[in-house]
């Protein structure tokens, strides 16, 4: 999807795809044929499949070991993910986050591999562009706890933000998009008050 624990980082701080972020990165296992299943590049994979895929990887227990971890910022390796699709292994110290950010035009899932995560979201879709703040409604925030094994799968322009919430024990996780993200739009909050702070492209986290 970067963090002094235990402090949860702001969004210009965090590196990314929802996010990943510093650390040592290890090579890829190549998991593709190992996990999920595939579909045509032109077609893409369903969430489902990509739920699927990335429940898989969680339980895939010498790739979860495989990552390296670090006390202090996330650690990251992409992974094959099926149909074309992004994937990747995110490591998690205790007190991180992403901030609040969406995937634009891509579908995707996460799941937890070890640990816990919190997602909290928004029960609403933003305009795509042409703005800067929004104001929002009661009642449109959503928060889900997420153990190992548990996951979510979510649409196009899904706000969020994700954190490990322990003061004491790293979390681990598997996510997939497609298509692979063409941007993230990192957002600030205030209240009930949403400020688009920045845009990322691929070129910023790759």
């Amino acid at each position: 999807m970067s963090s002094p624990s235990p402090a949860v980082p702001t969004a210009a701080s965090v590196p990314s795809p929802a996010s990943p972020a510093t650390g040592p990165v290890a090579s890829a296992p190549a998991v593709s044929a190992r996990v999920g299943s595939a579909r045509s590049v032109s077609s893409g994979p369903t969430v489902a499949e990509l739920l699927d895929f990335v429940r898989r990887a969680a339980e895939d227990t010498a790739l979860i070991a495989s990552l390296p971890l670090d006390p202090e910022g996330r650690t990251w390796v992409r992974l094959d993910g099926p149909g074309g699709s992004e994937a990747w292994l995110i490591g998690w110290p205790p007190g991180t986050g992403t901030g609040w950010h969406d995937h634009a035009d891509s579908v995707g899932a996460f799941t937890t591999a070890a640990g816990a995560l919190k997602e909290h979201s928004l029960a609403v879709r933003l305009p795509t562009d042409g703005w800067k703040t929004l104001e929002l409604n009661e009642g449109v925030d959503r928060s889900r706890e997420l153990a190992a094994g548990q996951g979510r799968a979510f649409g196009q322009n899904h706000v969020h933000e994700v954190l490990n919430e322990s003061d004491s024990v790293h979390a681990v996780s598997v996510h997939a998009y497609y298509p692979p993200l063409p941007r993230i739009r990192r957002f600030s909050r205030a209240g009930a008050v949403l400020r688009l702070e920045q845009t990322e492209r691929p070129e910023d986290w790759q």
